[in-house]
């Protein structure tokens, strides 16, 4: 490409089905004098199926800024420079974001080449709502620190993705329903457009009982989606909000909205949101 042709280009790659694959996407990364990708040993395999034989260097979390120098120096003097994730449409939950805010600032141009993206695929088919989504990515791994992120969530009532590993599908599954609420909606989406693809719905507890039931279910790249919050009902009363309050100080959350119900005479749903909310 020439120089007044120069530009970054975001390339969405497959998830898995080589099929996915633009041939606008190919025929960017041919042209391009340089392909940043995010692991160049998983990205020559694709490369080579397309017959793409454009150098490529490594753009990664523990060398972004470093490398990104360098590829704007090389935008800057009018090369074209593509950037790859090892799947999917790059930045979600993958580098490149400094390198594309650094473009924007400097005037270089950035083209998205669109394509493949493991979150709207899974919520493309899950029978959850999609006209609000939030896309939250990787939870944080520790319990506490996810459990923390997870009750500030609570009252969200857009359906919430999340990304996953299969190492803490299970862990993750079991805080979410402590916290979110073990009846919540939700759908596993595992190994999407992939030989094992999985799409599984239920509650929170269900999902769980699915996943430790089934090992090859704990494998592969996973999005996990969960229903938003219900809409929130008429506010309740302090006095019923009081009874509640005192009940959580000794019963579990469960426990504590149907005993508050039957004392109050409030929709045990409703007390139960509540609960969840005052609780964390």
């Amino acid at each position: 490409m020439n120089s007044e042709n120069s530009a970054l280009y975001v390339v969405a790659t497959p998830i898995g089905n080589l099929g996915d694959m633009s041939q606008r996407a190919v025929e960017i990364l041919q042209q391009v004098a340089l392909i940043a990708a995010e692991d160049t040993r998983h990205s020559a395999r694709l490369l080579r199926h397309f017959a793409v034989t454009t150098p490529c260097v490594a753009l990664h979390e523990h060398n972004e800024r470093e490398q990104s120098s360098r590829l704007l120096q090389r935008l800057a003097n009018g090369e074209s420079v593509a950037l790859i994730a090892d799947a999917g449409t790059p930045l979600l939950s993958d580098p490149g974001f400094h390198l594309v805010q650094q473009a924007r600032l400097q005037g270089i141009r950035v083209i998205p080449v669109p394509g493949p993206s493991a979150v709207v695929a899974a919520l493309s088919v899950s029978g959850l709502p999609t006209d609000c989504f939030k896309f939250i990515g990787f939870l944080p791994a520790k319990s506490a620190a996810r459990r923390q992120r997870l009750a500030a969530l609570v009252a969200e009532p857009c359906t919430l993705a999340f990304y996953e590993s299969p190492h803490r599908i299970l862990e993750s599954l079991a805080d979410m329903g402590e916290v979110l609420g073990r009846d919540r909606d939700a759908v596993l989406a595992r190994e999407l457009t992939k030989t094992f693809e999985t799409v599984q719905g239920g509650s929170l507890d269900e999902l769980h009982a699915f996943v430790s039931r089934d090992a090859n279910q704990q494998k592969g790249e996973m999005v996990l989606l969960v229903a938003g919050a219900p809409a929130v009902e008429a506010a309740l009363n302090p006095e019923v909000e009081r009874i509640l309050g005192v009940l959580l100080e000794e019963l579990p959350v469960k426990q504590a909205a149907a005993l508050a119900a039957r004392i109050t005479g409030v929709k045990k749903n409703q007390l139960y949101q509540q609960a969840l909310v005052m609780k964390n």
